[in-house]
């Protein structure tokens, strides 16, 4: 499904002229050698542009990247291959970078064979081409000798940069007219190019995409831009091991798909991976998604509601859109009257989305999801809404989940990719969140003990309880704010351990460092019997030292009404993370807004 998607993609994007045509390699270039006429290094140009990210916070900040210019195809077999108009520094210069500067030698002498490879293709390539720029590159190629320039001032200043750098030649009196532009280097390129296809084919057959007869690809092209990948890029598709072949054939030859295919799912995927704005990190696997409709909007919107890319969308508008879509999912629907607000919307446009991780030489496709646009969005909506932990609107994007799944103090603990993997699944199809997502906040709290103040936390675990509610056909049981009215003995535990801890603070003149809530959370969330008895009879010793003995004294009277004759003896996870809940919004209603005249509010004020 995913090969025969990018295809697809492919082919619309070429309608648009949106991918490169046949024969041509989008390369990174970060510097331009300026020759002269005589072919010797003027200066080498910084060619990279600057650019806006932002971090994982939301941090904006400014990073140099190379320029992408199209080359001619580039080479994708392993060793030694030259390419034409090369850009690679050890086959244009012949020289290692080494801790103490440059070397025309190595062990191997590969950069000897990869500067003779480099002459010899090039000089052929190039003859009977007669231009001022064509002839300064030739001249170049013909008098540069590697053992005579380790010591090139130009190419030292470059450091350990030079090595994994790409360059591109011009003239040094003109510098924005570059090499591969040339229109008579064009023109030869592509006659060499067309000619190589008229040439005997490999391997004939029935492409396993297409269905039509084709020559199969015996290698297929690299994919570059996934996180922790290799630079020159992983195959997607590839088989290296005996074992793994069929019927005789090798390599790639037993995944049966054409030539052709393979250079529109590569080309496609590489085009995505290298637009910010189609793709986004989760943990340490890459998110591509696109929408086959070629355009835009649809990418720009789910990563400004799912991954927080403020730059996509406009923060007023994205945050209407969201109270529009909230609405709608509360009634189960997004409607294409809400969709018309957005410019460019389709709701039954297919939307893929697929998480890459990089495994020796190959990707591993982690997870692969198709759906309608429109239920996404739906989707989407009710994962945001469930999460609300007030009535101001507040989008919570997929890393600030992430960051409460793991502790604070931690400088490298990671999440189970699998759990992060399941919760994107969740959020897409609408589905029950993973029972690890659970397990996994309530052990955060009880180890950290900030559930007081953790909104996060405390919307995930609403969004999963109220989540298995609907699962099961009953309504959902908790709300946004403090609920007065549910009778459940986990919540209202949750409830009278704050109130016990804010009488413990009243009591002390709020001077505290350490509460019941260092000693007793954890125990209190999973065995009530046996803690609160201790905890009531600690709180007598506070009430004489209050002024507020009447409010604290009537608000635990209103939690024990609502409670049956005995504490629960033990908490199931589920009914602990009822416990936190009740804790948490219970402990908020002390900070409650003046505006909304709480009695708690009022009191916490004196």
């Amino acid at each position: 499904m995913l090969i025969k998607a990018l295809c697809d993609y492919y082919d619309i994007l070429a309608e648009k002229g949106d991918v490169l045509a046949e024969g041509y390699s989008q390369v990174k270039i970060h510097y331009l050698v300026a020759l002269t006429e005589d072919g010797k290094i003027s200066e080498i140009i910084d060619y990279q542009k600057k650019e806006t990210v932002s971090g994982a916070k939301g941090k904006v900040k400014e990073k140099l990247v190379p320029r992408e210019e199209t080359m001619p195809q580039r080479t994708e077999k392993p060793g030694i291959d030259a390419n034409i108009i090369e850009h690679r520094p050890l086959y244009l210069f012949g020289l290692n970078y080494e801790k103490d500067g440059l070397s025309a030698e190595d062990r191997t002498n590969k950069a000897k064979k990869s500067h003779e490879a480099f002459v010899e293709k090039n000089l052929t390539f190039l003859e009977g081409i007669d231009t001022p720029l064509v002839n300064a590159y030739r001249a170049f190629i013909q008098n540069w000798k590697p053992e005579e320039e380790a010591e090139n001032l130009k190419l030292l200043e470059k450091g350990k940069a030079y090595s994994s750098a790409g360059y591109a030649f011009c003239l040094w009196n003109d510098s924005t007219r570059l090499l591969h532009e040339e229109p008579l280097v064009k023109e030869r390129w592509e006659k060499l190019f067309h000619s190589r296809g008229q040439e005997g084919k490999g391997l004939i057959g029935q492409c396993a995409i297409t269905g039509e007869e084709g020559e199969i690809a015996r290698i297929h092209g690299k994919i570059k831009g996934v996180f922790g990948g290799l630079a020159t890029g992983s195959v997607l598709i590839g088989f290296n091991n005996p074992s793994e072949n069929s019927y005789g054939n090798e390599q790639s030859y037993n995944s049966s798909i054409s030539q052709r295919a393979m250079q529109k799912y590569t080309e496609a995927l590489n085009k995505l991976l290298a637009d910010k704005k189609h793709k986004a990190l989760l943990d340490d696997v890459t998110v591509v998604f696109w929408a086959m409709d070629g355009k835009e909007t649809c990418e720009d919107l789910l990563s400004a509601l799912l991954f927080d890319s403020s730059e996509k969308l406009d923060g007023e508008k994205t945050e209407k859109l969201l109270e529009s879509l909230m609405k709608g999912a509360a009634e189960g629907a997004v409607t294409a009257e809400r969709l018309a607000a957005i410019d460019e919307i389709d709701p039954d446009v297919d939307f893929y989305m697929v998480g890459l991780k990089p495994n020796t030489s190959r990707l591993a496709v982690k997870f692969l999801y198709r759906r309608k646009f429109g239920d996404i969005l739906l989707h989407i909506a009710m994962h945001q809404r469930d999460l609300q932990m007030g009535e101001e609107l507040r989008t919570l994007p997929l890393w600030a989940i992430k960051k409460e799944l793991i502790s604070p103090k931690s400088k490298n603990e990671t999440v189970n990719p699998d759990l992060l993997s399941k919760l994107l699944e969740s959020i897409l199809y609408g589905s029950p969140y993973p029972f690890a997502l659970l397990e996994t906040v309530v052990r955060r709290a009880k180890i950290d003990k900030d559930m007081d103040r953790n909104r996060v936390r405390a919307g995930i675990l609403k969004a999963y309880i109220n989540r298995e509610c609907r699962k099961n056909g009953k309504k959902e049981e908790f709300q946004v704010a403090l609920d007065r009215e549910n009778r459940n003995e986990a919540y209202l535990c949750g409830r009278l351990f704050a109130i016990l801890e804010r009488l413990q603070q009243d009591a002390s003149g709020n001077s505290l460092n350490r509460t019941i809530k260092d000693a007793y959370f954890a125990s209190a969330a999973a065995t009530p019997a046996v803690v609160f008895p201790k905890l009531l009879k600690l709180a007598e010793n506070h009430f004489g030292k209050t002024k507020h003995e009447i409010f604290y004294r009537k608000q635990i009277g209103e939690v024990a009404e609502l409670m049956p004759c005995e504490f629960p003896n033990t908490l199931s996870l589920v009914e602990q993370g009822k416990f936190m809940l009740g804790y948490y919004q219970q402990h908020q209603s002390y900070f409650a807004k003046k505006d909304e005249q709480t009695e708690e509010a009022q009191v916490y004020g004196d």
